[in-house]
């Protein structure tokens, strides 16, 4: 993600942020050109400092959950991010609030992506065909599950809760499990219709490369639960349940290419790089560039050795996990290019 700044002082803000810290101006994110807006808080309206443009806050900051704009005439109360929202917890309940919250994060800086690559995102309650989420409590449903059908996104409230995580990742032998992640994943499900399905040269790539998608699902699913990944899983795949079905190859290859775009972009945009020397010379490290600039992936998937490299480092040191516990083998690395070339043509840079 992109450093943003201040309107008023240049301090930097994180994208949450609804107030500069440095000089108290409010801030929104306004996503159709990708820049933090930053307003007068003695004002009783939003006026850009940049634009001098009126805004209005989506209807969800009442809640403090999001800082996107509307323009004030806009017809919807929501962002575009928020108008993707079927159904959200009960608000009443202190600990389904703060879940939520914690899943609100990671979808906007899900939107953020999907709409810095170029995807289309309409709102399936007005397009048969759109994408909308479903954050839900267990106890709302006990047959439900995390998972995507046909548009919709469900994401139990419990993934939201670090310690449920942490053991659902522990029981389930994962080496990584964030709400981001969940996100991204399911998100490629969809993306998968949309963007395969529908086109038969397309669908012979994905063929050719993650095998035949009309293997039974639920049977491929129960057989790998029965027996897990095969032993040699690592030379072909990036992650065990990876294995399980060529859907699941994709969702979990597009998912690590969404973490590896966010991880080189948010590098890039910090000016952090890496010293070639710390590393053999067979490695190329590439100069610091925007990766939704960059057409050949391999240049990023350089740049993202190198750096997660770097904070992995760092994180043991600290006596924590890896940021990213991940090898990417050529196999792997073929997959994530199909995913690139697949996505270059929507780039609106």
């Amino acid at each position: 993600m992109r450093v943003f700044k201040c309107g008023q002082c240049d301090n930097p803000l994180f994208f949450e942020n609804t107030k500069c810290e440095n000089c108290g101006q409010l801030s929104g994110y306004w996503d159709n050109n990708r820049q933090m807006l930053t307003f007068d808080p003695s004002s009783s309206v939003l006026i850009s400092d940049r634009e001098k443009i009126e805004y209005r806050y989506c209807k969800n900051q009442e809640h403090d959950i999001c800082n996107w704009l509307v323009p004030k005439n806009a017809e919807q109360d929501f962002c575009r991010a928020c108008q993707l929202n079927r159904t959200i917890p009960n608000l009443s309940d202190r600990e389904n609030f703060q879940k939520w919250r914690n899943l609100e994060v990671a979808k906007h800086r899900l939107i953020y992506q999907l709409q810095r690559i170029g995807l289309d995102l309409p709102s399936k309650m007005t397009h048969p065909n759109g994408l909308c989420f479903d954050f839900i409590a267990k106890t709302e449903n006990p047959n439900i599950m995390t998972g995507h059908a046909n548009g919709v996104i469900t994401i139990l409230l419990r993934e939201a809760d670090a310690a449920s995580r942490e053991q659902a990742k522990q029981v389930m032998n994962e080496r990584y499990r964030t709400l981001i992640g969940h996100l991204r994943h399911e998100v490629g499900h969809y993306f998968w219709e949309q963007l395969i399905s529908k086109d038969q040269d397309a669908l012979q790539s994905f063929r050719s490369i993650f095998g035949n998608e009309e293997e039974n699902y639920n049977e491929a699913l129960k057989k790998y639960y029965e027996t897990g990944a095969h032993p040699n899983w690592s030379r072909s795949y990036i992650s065990k349940y990876a294995t399980s079905h060529p859907w699941e190859d994709w969702a979990e290859t597009w998912a690590h290419y969404l973490h590896i775009m966010d991880m080189v972009e948010t590098a890039h945009y910090f000016g952090l790089k890496v010293n070639n020397k710390t590393f053999s010379k067979n490695m190329k490290i590439a100069p610091s560039k925007d990766p939704y600039t960059i057409e050949d992936f391999e240049i990023i998937v350089q740049t993202c050795v190198s750096l997660s490299f770097v904070v992995n480092s760092i994180n043991r040191a600290m006596g924590i996990p890896d940021v990213y516990p991940f090898v990417i083998t050529q196999v792997v690395l073929d997959k994530m290019k199909f995913v690139h070339q697949l996505l270059l043509p929507k780039r609106k840079l």
